[in-house]
């Protein structure tokens, strides 16, 4: 089985030469978190990839993945960060993949900031020209689910991978998934994948979460393994790394060898195109 990590930030830390935007510093998980420390943890674990989605907090800015990836490109590619607002941008997605190590795009709208554009029509430019492209995306939307199934209508061609199930992060247990049913709604999509990521972070419990167990197999029931991204977000753990790899390397009894191989790397492998050897 090669285990794949679908959700890694590296980060380098705030300073008067690469100055993250104002009001980000509280967003963060840490001053910072280097490829170096990722890889003895990925190791330790068993865990032979990692995507690497750099974080909101130090801007678009998508340097130091960018780095680790050309530095060890057998261990770490990238969903990098884009402004679909800034000027040019739509002749920079074209290139996009020109960049040595990257694979797709990651857009949250977590935050006010970008919330609205969800809905609003202002990216209808772009999602549609990330399906032309074949560009995968991973998106964060926590407590908008719904809203991305017009969007995966209008492009059956587009992949999009949302992020922790789109859970919000505050939340724990039964009260974490209230909403699940809006997640489950866009298993209809064929082009439409979960990142089963974080899970440790929604429970209230330690290894093995055992009140996020049926949450996860409606999600299985659902999208089936093929569609089931798992990983770590690992600087928001709150669990040592290897309980966030065995929970579903060994545990969750409903999975078969077959759909753990799935979850647990070959999914990601094929969403976001890094093939396997």
């Amino acid at each position: 089985m090669t285990i794949i990590d679908a959700q890694i930030h590296v980060w380098s830390p705030d300073v008067s030469t690469r100055p993250w935007p104002p009001g980000r510093t509280r967003h963060a998980h840490g001053p910072a978190l280097g490829a170096e420390q990722v890889l003895r943890v990925m190791d330790d674990a068993g865990v032979a990839r990692a995507v690497l989605v750099p974080p909101s907090w130090p801007g678009d800015d998508n340097t130091d993945a960018l780095a680790a990836a050309r530095a060890w490109p057998d261990r770490f590619a990238v969903m990098g960060r884009f402004d679909p607002k800034a000027p040019g941008a739509e002749a920079q997605l074209a290139k996009w993949r020109d960049q040595p190590g990257m694979l797709g795009v990651r857009l949250t709208f977590h935050l006010p900031l970008w919330a609205a554009w969800l809905t609003d029509g202002s990216l209808d430019w772009f999602w549609a020209a990330a399906e032309r492209a074949s560009l995968p995306l991973m998106i964060f939307v926590p407590g908008q689910a719904s809203a991305v199934g017009p969007i995966a209508a209008r492009h059956p061609r587009l992949r999009l991978v949302l992020d922790h199930l789109a859970r919000r992060g505050e939340l724990k247990d039964d009260e974490a998934f209230g909403d699940l049913d809006e997640v489950l709604a866009l298993a209809r999509h064929p082009n439409v994948a979960m990142k089963v990521s974080a899970l440790p972070c929604y429970s209230s419990e330690p290894y093995p979460f055992p009140k996020l167990t049926k949450h996860i197999r409606r999600v299985w029931e659902a999208f089936g393994p093929r569609r089931m991204l798992w990983g770590t977000d690992y600087s928001r753990l709150p669990v040592p790394y290897r309980d966030a790899v065995r929970h579903v390397r060994e545990g969750l009894d409903f999975l078969s060898k077959d759909d753990r191989e799935w979850i647990m790397g070959r999914a990601c492998a094929e969403w976001v195109g890094w093939r396997l050897p």
